[in-house]
């Protein structure tokens, strides 16, 4: 799997921490060039700096803030002023927002969605068209075990979280003739900054896995055709028995244990 996109040119968002890093890390370690985007660009060009020098790869950075709508037209414009095609797109990036909807300010719930789900979209929309004209490519959306079900006090977040897991399967089934692979990486709790942005209390977090196991467990998914994995045996158990439960019953489960502290 390491070797798969060997030569290939790779574009993720959200690089400069987390699971992106993870995953530029391991696409370098196995040959692929990298498309690195994120808002921080110092961390760009240091992570970019280290993997070529380390892997004797091909990276490029292009800094953008995806809360912006025009955001992937421009990361588009500027793999297409490079002369880069792009093989492999990672939808990576993302963000959460922890706590009651009526507190949470709309401006943030709304950059959410523009992040997670519209983003998405977009990117895949520019980038898709040329994989399926060349017979192949592949995406990866990074999602979350949150898709499966209603999330109190991150109710937003698991909404488009659940968006992005949808979508991924229905695009992967309509591209699955033409040699293009769809996935969406649904990762638990993760030793990511994911917490810290989203102002998520420590309570609330599980086991967390580390960003490196997660990123492997998404590319391997997406190497063997997968349209959707989740990453941890856990968490695996926990959406197979949430499935066994009534909804309602799942909703105040998951409100009892999210609910803040007074």
């Amino acid at each position: 799997m390491n070797n798969e996109w060997r030569g290939k040119w790779a574009l993720i968002t959200g690089a400069s921490a987390g699971i992106g890093w993870a995953l530029a890390e391991q696409l370098a370690a196995g040959g692929a060039h990298l498309v690195l985007s994120a808002r921080r660009t110092d961390r760009l060009r240091n992570l970019a700096a280290e993997l070529s020098t380390k892997h004797q790869i091909r990276a490029e950075i292009v800094t953008a803030d995806l809360t912006r709508r025009e955001a992937p037209e421009e990361i588009h414009a500027f793999t297409t002023v490079k002369g880069i095609e792009v093989e492999l797109l990672v939808n990576n990036a993302g963000f959460g927002a922890f706590g009651a909807l009526s507190q949470v300010p709309a401006e943030r719930m709304l950059e959410m969605i523009q992040v997670n789900c519209s983003a998405v979209v977009h990117l895949t929309r520019l980038y898709l068209p040329r994989m399926v004209d060349r017979k192949r490519g592949d995406i990866l959306i990074v999602a979350s075990t949150a898709a499966f079900q209603p999330v109190p006090f991150l109710s937003v977040y698991a909404a488009t979280k659940g968006f992005d897991l949808l979508f991924a399967q229905a695009v992967a089934e309509e591209v699955r003739a033409s040699g293009v692979r769809v996935c969406a990486l649904c990762p638990g709790s993760t030793e990511t900054e994911f917490a810290r942005v989203a102002n998520q209390p420590d309570r609330v977090a599980r086991v967390a896995e580390t960003a490196d196991k997660v990123a492997r467990v998404g590319l391997q998914a997406l190497a063997h055709g997968k349209s959707w994995v989740i990453s941890g045996a856990l968490n695996r158990l926990m959406i197979q028995s949430q499935r066994l439960a009534p909804r309602h019953l799942v909703v105040k489960m998951a409100g009892k244990m999210m609910r803040p502290s007074k």
